[in-house]
């Protein structure tokens, strides 16, 4: 027989479980999470990489819901991420909304029905509305490297690490100098041979000022609440001041880099070294990194810094660089990031006019209010288009996106025949408002180029601060629906 819910809601880290929330919250009960994997935790279970922490304080990346006076750090390590997830789940009494090991194979929009027909391998399952909280940070991005199937040994990526391979004492080779591989690389240093690393740009790299919390404090934030939340407040207010600094704002950009700048001088001494790892493009336009370990780890005898990218794997099984140098290792680490710009999942949904998600988004990734999408009736997108930030805690904009859902999905009852569908004007008047406040940002002007954007639009970040979010979002009042099904063109009339 066929199952049917309210609500189906795709992927169980952050995003899924911060929607399970808002539905709890508005008295929604008819709703499943869809998990492909065998727990809830999404990135944070996947990634396991030697090192893996947040960079955002710990206090302020979780739930508000939800606060955990337990962080053992101001930055929490993926594991202890992994279990507050798995906490989360627990004190929602998740576990009969929860489907775990269910992939989403396809979804379908069935006009006929109004509502939604998914495959998801175990049998038939359809819902009102469906919610995509599949992250972005989900499928590896593997670099096409030529002859790299002549490496003679171990290889992997960052978020699929492979704690069978016996790297102690080895000599390691690790692509990339992102967010991962600022992480990871300090930690190989520590057991292997000889690491050499890749770097095709160099990042922005500031202070981590990481520190742990004393059982004393821990005991504190339990018996005193308010503790915490003024604790998580503050956090709030420094986040959205680092907005200025990764926007462009000149005197803001300028102290920042400076302080990059004094924090790379006074780790790495030798001004050969330095100048390798120096940022020739404007602070901001790729992710701003925090480390305390990094520069010391690089500018130390372990590690060998190879101011180029991996080009290919020769006949010999060499590592050759860019530069035309040739390496030796025993194992290769692709910390190389993720599909994020062409969101996986997209080409398993079909709208209403027979596109998928991937063809209505092959110019970049368009909505409005970040959320829903022209073409695709009843359906919401956690984390999706313009929904990141660079400076603040991307909980905050999924927390946010979800109490958008949920007063969407109250208005159903007023909408022709329960179907919330937006009138492709408003996308495209929501997408201009994206294209006019990043037109002048570093992201797109910055010289450098980064995963934020595609095809020349900013399609992952939103330009702007969590305030500034939470406004726009509160000034969408339904209007941006239609009652005319997208199929039938002409003169699209609004629904109140």
């Amino acid at each position: 027989m066929t199952e049917h819910v309210e609500v189906a809601v795709v992927g169980a880290g952050f995003a899924g479980l911060g929607m399970a929330i808002a539905l709890r919250r508005a008295g929604r009960s008819s709703f499943v999470i869809l998990e492909r994997a065998a727990s809830v935790g999404g990135t944070w279970r996947d990634n396991t990489y030697p090192g893996v922490a947040c960079d955002v304080p710990s206090h302020l990346y979780g739930f508000a819901t939800h606060p955990n006076p337990g962080w053992s750090a101001r930055y929490a390590t993926g594991a202890e991420i992994h279990r507050y997830l798995e906490d989360v789940a627990a004190t929602e009494d998740l576990g009969d909304r929860l489907r775990l090991q269910t992939p989403l194979l396809s979804a379908q929009w069935d006009a006929a029905a109004s509502r939604w027909t998914l495959d998801t391998g175990r049998g038939p399952l359809t819902a009102d509305a469906l919610v995509l909280a599949c992250g972005r940070l989900t499928e590896p991005s593997i670099p096409d490297i030529p002859g790299l199937e002549k490496f003679d040994g171990p290889i992997f990526h960052s978020a699929r690490w492979d704690h069978g391979a016996d790297l102690a004492g080895r000599r390691i080779a690790v692509v990339g100098t992102g967010a991962s591989a600022v992480q990871l690389m300090p930690r190989l240093a520590e057991t292997t041979a000889q690491v050499t690393l890749f770097q095709r740009t160099p990042a922005w790299i500031v202070p981590r000022d990481e520190r742990a919390y004393d059982d004393a404090e821990r005991e504190r934030f339990a018996t005193h609440p308010e503790e915490l939340a003024a604790l998580r407040a503050a956090l709030y207010v420094e986040g959205e001041a680092r907005f200025a600094s990764r926007s462009g704002d000149a005197a803001a950009s300028a102290a920042a880099r400076q302080v990059a700048l004094d924090h790379l001088a006074a780790q790495v001494p030798d001004a050969r070294l330095r100048a390798a790892l120096t940022p020739q493009y404007s602070f901001g336009c790729k992710r701003v990194l925090l480390s305390d370990d990094f520069y010391p780890a690089v500018a130390s005898p372990a590690v060998t810094l190879e101011p180029s990218a991996l080009a290919a794997v020769d006949d010999d099984g060499a590592l050759v660089a860019a530069s035309g140098t040739r390496h030796r290792a025993d194992a290769l680490v692709l910390a190389t990031g993720f599909v994020s710009q062409r969101q996986p999942y997209a080409e398993l949904v079909t709208g209403e006019q027979g596109l998928t998600l991937a063809e209505h988004w092959s110019d970049g990734m368009t909505s409005f209010a970040s959320t829903v999408v022209a073409g695709f009736p009843n359906l919401f997108v956690l984390d999706g288009p313009n929904a990141s930030l660079g400076h603040n805690s991307s909980v905050l904009m999924l927390e946010e996106q979800a109490a958008y859902a949920v007063r969407a999905l109250a208005q159903r009852a007023q909408a022709p025949g329960g179907v919330l569908r937006v009138d492709p004007q408003a996308e495209a008047a929501y997408t201009a408002e994206i294209d006019r406040a990043a037109r002048t940002t570093p992201w797109l002007t910055g010289g450098c180029r980064n995963w934020y954007v595609d095809r020349g639009r900013l399609t992952l970040l939103w330009p702007g601060t969590v305030d500034a979010f939470r406004a726009r979002l509160a000034r969408a009042d339904g209007t941006e629906f239609t009652t005319i099904p997208a199929t039938a063109g002409g003169d699209e009339r609004r629904s109140s």
